[in-house]
């Protein structure tokens, strides 16, 4: 995958008001990004001129596409908008909102803004979950729906790269965000997080590993049979 530059490109982070999507619109500034357009349910105002907010809530479809016209040109799209809340795996209603707002809303979004990438020779970048490789028992319906982000997100890889779209997936360890406050065990913060999923894409990493705990994985996974097999796989769209 072609390593990519963030200066001077737009940049559309959705879940942008706070947490890691904040981090990511203040990193993407910081790289020297033309355009940052910051994708909220709720209304925000950002001191740099450079930042357009965007109400854009991932699960209304007509949002979504009255999103999509407001922007002009579009190089990068972080979809970083996601849902985790503790459930019992027999609560339907609750795997149900997961994979509405982690799965489908990752896909809707990414469906209506690819003529845009396309046009550029763009990236999508996922933020998954290392939990999407092995599950957290006590988030099961956000490891499934992780799970599920991440088998979309090696779809989207192997059918967009003959359209010149590139699809990172950022496998992150835990962050100091909302979702986890309450587990514990070490996590790392938003900004170093952000730092580090820039610094993949800039690389061009397929898988990104953007902090202490998930980077011990990387070596395995990238030198590993699933990984291998996803290649292999992916030439069948070739074919």
């Amino acid at each position: 995958m072609k390593a990519m530059t963030i200066e001077g490109k737009a940049v559309l982070v959705t879940g942008a008001n706070r947490g890691l999507g904040r981090a990511l619109v203040e990193e993407a500034l910081r790289r020297g990004a033309k355009r940052v357009y910051a994708g909220t349910r709720r209304p925000l105002v950002h001191a740099d001129e450079r930042v357009t907010p965007l109400t854009l809530d991932v699960t209304d479809p007509a949002q979504v596409q009255r999103a999509a016209e407001k922007v002009g040109s579009l190089d990068f799209l972080f979809n970083n908008a996601g849902v985790a809340l503790p459930a019992e795996l027999s609560d339907r209603a609750a795997l149900e909102q997961h994979l509405t707002v982690n799965l489908f809303g990752t896909w809707g979004v990414t469906e209506a803004f690819l003529p845009l990438l396309t046009r550029t020779g763009g990236g999508v970048v996922n933020v998954v979950s290392v939990a999407a490789l092995a599950a957290v028992p006590v988030l099961p319906a956000y490891s499934i729906s992780k799970a599920a982000a991440f088998s979309l997100s090696q779809s989207l890889r192997a059918v967009l790269a003959g359209r010149g779209v590139s699809v990172h997936a950022v496998m992150a360890g835990p962050i100091d965000t909302d979702m986890v406050r309450d587990l514990d065990i070490p996590k790392t913060s938003p900004e170093a997080v952000a730092r580090g999923i820039f610094e993949g894409v800039e690389r061009g990493e397929e898988e990104i590993f953007p902090d202490p705990m998930s980077e011990t994985m990387a070596e395995s996974w990238r030198t590993g049979p699933a990984k291998a097999l996803e290649r292999q796989n992916a030439a069948l769209v070739a074919a």
